[in-house]
């Protein structure tokens, strides 16, 4: 049974930084690509960024330049730094196994519960 678990989300001030994590299980972690997606409210869940099982990273032009995304294949947990935080980053984070066709990323079948990350201007 696959199970991810997202923690870490709070409320920052503009600005500031937050990191959340997420705990996986159910999957070989090491093989996969994991990706962190977000949903703000009345918006569609985007991709925020990806790392693949080798480390290579890809983001989120909103993102790119702040935030930073990790993998550790002995703890099976993928990480996201968020630095410089802005308003617009407010939104329910969520990781995922995530697939790359074509350019195009397809997430896994199982989502988690998610992180809220609050910015306040």
């Amino acid at each position: 049974q696959v199970r991810l678990v997202e923690s870490g989300g709070g409320l920052v001030q503009a600005g500031g930084s937050l990191s959340v994590s997420c705990t996986a299980s159910g999957i070989i972690f090491s093989i996969n690509s994991m990706a962190w997606y977000r949903q703000a409210p009345g918006k569609q869940r985007e991709l925020v960024a990806a790392i693949t099982s080798l480390g290579i990273t890809n983001y989120a032009d909103s993102v790119k330049g702040r935030f930073i995304i990790s993998r550790d294949n002995a703890k099976n947990t993928v990480d996201l730094q968020m630095n410089n935080l802005k308003p617009e980053d407010t939104a329910v984070y969520y990781c995922n196994t995530v697939l790359r066709r074509s350019g195009t990323y397809y997430p896994g079948e199982y989502w988690g519960q998610g992180t809220q990350v609050t910015v306040s201007s």
